[in-house]
Formats: C-alpha cells, structure tokens, sequence
C-alpha cells in the first residue's frame, strides 16, 4: 500500500514570487539579554539561538503594520510584477498561520487590501509551516481543472506578538529549565511575507511549469508541537526525529517516480535552523550547497520560509534549472513540490 499522495499538474506556471520584508530587525543577542536573569537561574548558557539553532536575527514589522499588511503588500508586488490585470484573478489564497481572530478570515481583510474584483474567490488554507506548498498545490489543481485563469497565494506572518509573551512567560521566578527548553522554539520565529501569482501555462511561455507535488501524512504526532496566539510549547527532539523519519519514508516511495536525490538545481526547504537543515540534507542524501540558506538573518516565518527563500533565488535561477520546494508541517505533514524553471 503506498504512503504517498502523488499529484502531476499540466498546465499551471509560476509567474512570479514576491516578498514584503518586516524592517524592524531583532538579534538574538537581544532575546538572550531580556533572559539573561532565567538563564542564570536555570544554569543555562545564553545564545542557544546563534550557537545552537543557527540564527542571528529575525524581523518584527514595524509599529502600525500588520501582518495583514505584509500579506497585501506583497500581493500586490506580485500581481504588478506578474503583468496581469488584478480583475482577471478568481482565486485569492491566504496560507498564514498569523490570525487576529477566529473569523472572519484572513483572505478577506487581504483581499479587501489589495482591491480585488467581487468575483474573486478568497479563504484561508493553514496547514502550519506547509500551508504555502499546498496553496500553490490547490492553485494548480484549480488552474487545471479550469475554474480559474490565475490565482494570487499570499502569505504574512507576526512573530512579534508570541515572543514578546514567550519572553514575559519565561522572565518569571518560577520558570524552570523544562519551560525554557519547551517553548525555545518559540524565539526561533520570524516575521515576514511573501505572494505569488500562478496562471496558465499555456498563455504564459515565460512562466515556471508546476510539474508535481508528493505528500505524505503522520498525523499520529500532532502533539509533538502546539501552538496558539499565547505561546507555543514544542517536543524539540520528538519533532525532530518524526519529521526527518516522516521525510524519509516520504522521499523512499518517491524515488519510483522522481529523481530529487540528484537531478535538482535548488531544493528550497522550509528555513527552521541549522540542526533541521544540515539533519534533513544527510538523510536524504541532498547536496548541501544546493540548498539556499535564509534562517539567519530571517528566523523561520513558518509558511512564508519557502517562499521567502525561493525569491531570494530568482536572480540566479536559469531556464531549465528544477527546482523542489520541500516542506513539513506540524501535525505532522510533508510535503514536495517540483517547479521547472
């Protein structure tokens, strides 16, 4: 019985990715100062986030903007960029996993942004740090059936909010090494934002063919990291080993049908740290200088890391070149996704 979900697209391209970046740069120096007292008392050495994790720096938006903000910032750069008239847009994806409230959706103050016709449709698809893989998934699978002529997949994300409470959390008398460990993933976010506009192939030669996304699901770990507007508490180690074994049964099965092990020019993969890139490049067997590298200086912007990183990319991408968009999400699910460039 095979593991994998396995979806080929015909007729879906890439027209263009673009980013909105959040300008306030935070180091992680200066995370680690507002815990200098915690780490003292919990017999911990400050700069586990540098030394450890591999990131330097990560954004906060600057006051008055919003994640909202950054999404249609960035929306709007790509549909500018992309050439095409906003009026021929039916689909308007929101992927974050930033949310201000329960309902409405997000897509709506998005769309609303960036003024979009009535007769676009828009919601939102959180599935954690995959959520952007499978809005370019849904694009293509829409694109192809043809509903729609181009979708706009957009993404913006405030790490700011839950590391200010995680840092309150933890300046307290009673927090505990444990505590420290539990929501150290917590520091590692980022804020940022990022858009895409993808279309038909057919009308757009110049486009990058969507050519097939693989997932695969290990929900049984869907507690290994949890997380609301509050804080959020991770099993480092548990999710960890989970997500590398999940990426490896994912990357086995589709060694029948794909040559990712050697046959890529880039493999864009979600930006979390140091130990997670260099541990998945190893048990998959990926060259390592084939993989771009954004998590220090931007921390992991959950869905917006692919993305974000695939951008940075551009400018010294070739026509031929393939490139494997790779991502896992908590819950658990992995996900693949070829782009030829």
């Amino acid at each position: 019985m095979r593991g994998n979900t396995t979806h080929r697209f015909s007729n879906t391209a890439v027209l263009t990715v673009q980013t909105a970046d959040a300008a306030r740069v935070v180091t992680s120096a200066e995370l680690d100062e507002r815990l200098t007292d915690t780490y003292q008392r919990v017999r911990l050495r400050p700069g586990l986030l540098e030394r450890l994790v591999g990131i330097r720096e990560r954004r906060w938006w600057p006051d008055g903007v919003t994640f909202v903000d950054g999404a249609a910032m960035a929306g709007a750069k790509a549909i500018s960029e992309s050439g095409i008239d906003p009026s021929d847009i039916g689909l308007m994806v929101n992927t974050s996993v930033s949310r201000q409230h329960l309902e409405p959706s997000t897509a709506t103050a998005v769309h609303h942004a960036l003024g979009l016709p009535s007769s676009c449709q828009n919601f939102d698809i959180t599935n954690a740090c995959l959520g952007f893989v499978n809005g370019i998934e849904l694009a293509g699978a829409m694109i192809d059936a043809g509903f729609v002529d181009y979708v706009l997949v957009v993404n913006g994300e405030d790490a700011q909010t839950v590391q200010e409470i995680t840092l309150d959390n933890l300046s307290r008398p009673g927090t505990t090494s444990r505590d420290v460990i539990s929501q150290f993933a917590t520091l590692t976010l980022g804020s940022g934002a990022a858009a895409m506009v993808l279309g038909r192939a057919d009308r757009h030669p110049e486009g990058h063919r969507v050519v097939a996304a693989v997932s695969r699901a290990g929900t049984e770990h869907h507690q290994l990291c949890i997380g609301d507007n509050d804080g959020m508490t991770t099993d480092l180690k548990g999710l960890l080993d989970a997500g590398l074994q999940l990426s490896e049964d994912l990357w086995t099965e589709a060694a029948a049908d794909f040559d990712w092990s050697q046959g890529m020019d880039r493999y864009v993969i979600h930006q979390v740290s140091q130990v997670h890139t260099d541990a998945i490049c190893t048990r998959l067997g990926i060259d390592p200088t084939r993989v771009p590298r954004t998590f220090p200086e931007r921390g992991n912007i959950g869905p917006a890391s692919v993305p974000v990183t695939l951008a940075g990319e551009v400018d010294t991408l070739v026509d031929g070149d393939r490139v494997l968009l790779m991502g896992i999400g908590s819950g658990l699910n992995a996900c693949c996704l070829e782009i030829a460039w």
